[in-house]
């Protein structure tokens, strides 16, 4: 008769204490996974990058809300070497940068003199328009009619619109100005008659708009910026913002609108290929968003396929460094899975990792450049 043997039983290891109290900042996991590796130096096709801050305005050590409720711009250049940048978009196949700095009036002048007007091609400026009018005068709507009228005869190729809109300029009576205010209609018809596209950043990431608590996705980032929190009652909704944002685009038929960052919803991929649909006045940017697009890679792909000629290539860095470029090139053109969406460690908006979107040629070849050269009514043949 055998006997059974009495095995000993494993037993359960605990954390070394000097880990079992690890901070999560302190965190920092190494994958284990072996994968495929493409590093995509230049853009398959001469690309215009949408999305770039060439100017004096902002800055990322400045704080921009300050800065753009004060309208200040009294700080360096972002690029202090223009020929040196220059010869990155060459390296990296960028024909076209959009700055989105111009700001309006003697600002406006000096950014078209050291981009456009020294590098014919290459650089296409934006303006910006002076909300803060609002808080002295009732008839500001005629006020910013004209000085988009001069911004345009100086060179403006088209207008930005930051999320102060809706988050931070007010009128004499103390409320906020959101896009879909009745007052503001004139200003923006003027757009679609003038020909400018209207670029427009809405809101934030739908975690800017919840406590900051362990359940916010984005914990890290807003304990090193809590200014950038706006889950506050003096604050709309992220929803109110969409909701202004769509009836904005809506209400103007005639004037084509660029919702950056994927229109302020990059969470919401159905939303914003339902806004595609109904509204053929609208484009989108996914400046700064590559992060969110690649931790839904299937999402992603899909909506760029189903509207190719609507989608925009910007990056949004501050400035592109000789990294950012080959990252966005490698996220739009190959099928590599589980890769870094920056450089920074921890990752600014959260742990996760991205996985790309091996987008066909013809469909590359329209967010890399012919849609926005469409849009802004450049040659689609010219190739700087």
């Amino acid at each position: 008769m055998e006997t059974a043997t009495k095995r000993p039983q494993p037993r359960a290891r605990a954390a070394p204490p000097d880990l079992a109290e690890l901070r999560l900042a302190d965190y920092h996991p190494v994958s284990t996974l072996a994968l495929d590796e493409h590093r995509v130096d230049r853009a398959r096709f001469a690309a215009v990058d949408c999305h770039t801050h060439l100017g004096r305005w902002l800055r990322p050590e400045a704080d921009w809300m300050t800065s753009d409720l004060a309208g200040r711009c009294d700080g360096p250049w972002s690029i202090a070497d223009v020929p040196a940048f220059l010869a990155l978009l060459e390296a990296r196949n960028v024909a076209v940068a959009v700055n989105l700095d111009g700001r309006w009036g003697a600002e406006l002048e000096a950014n078209l003199d050291r981009y456009d007007r020294a590098h014919p091609g290459r650089f296409l400026t934006f303006c910006q328009l002076p909300w803060g009018r609002a808080e002295e005068d009732d008839g500001f709507a005629d006020s910013l009619v004209r000085e988009l009228e001069r911004s345009a005869a100086a060179g403006a190729r088209g207008v930005k619109v930051w999320k102060t809109l809706g988050l931070g300029f007010r009128d004499r009576r103390g409320r906020l100005l959101l896009p879909d205010d009745e007052r503001l209609a004139p200003i923006f018809a003027a757009a679609g008659e003038l020909g400018l596209p209207v670029l427009v950043h809405t809101a934030d990431p739908v975690a800017f708009f919840q406590p900051i608590d362990r359940h916010n996705e984005r914990i890290e980032e807003l304990l090193r910026h809590p200014e950038w929190s706006f889950a506050a009652p003096e604050f709309p909704s992220h929803r109110r913002l969409m909701d202004a944002f769509e009836a904005l685009v809506a209400a103007h038929p005639g004037t084509r609108f660029v919702g950056a960052h994927v229109a302020g919803w990059v969470e919401n991929l159905g939303w914003v290929s339902r806004m595609l649909d109904d509204h053929p006045n609208l484009h989108i940017d996914f400046a700064a968003r590559i992060g969110d697009l690649g931790r839904q890679p299937r999402a992603a792909r899909a909506l760029i396929l189903e509207h190719p000629d609507r989608v925009l290539f910007g990056t949004d860095e501050l400035p592109a460094s000789a990294t950012d470029y080959p990252r966005h090139f490698r996220f739009l053109e190959t099928a590599d899975e589980c890769f870094a969406y920056s450089d920074e460690i921890p990752p600014p908006s959260g742990r996760w990792t991205i996985s790309a979107l091996d987008l066909p040629d013809p469909v590359l070849r329209a967010v890399y450049a012919d849609n926005a050269r469409r849009l802004l009514g450049l040659d689609p043949a010219e190739d700087v």
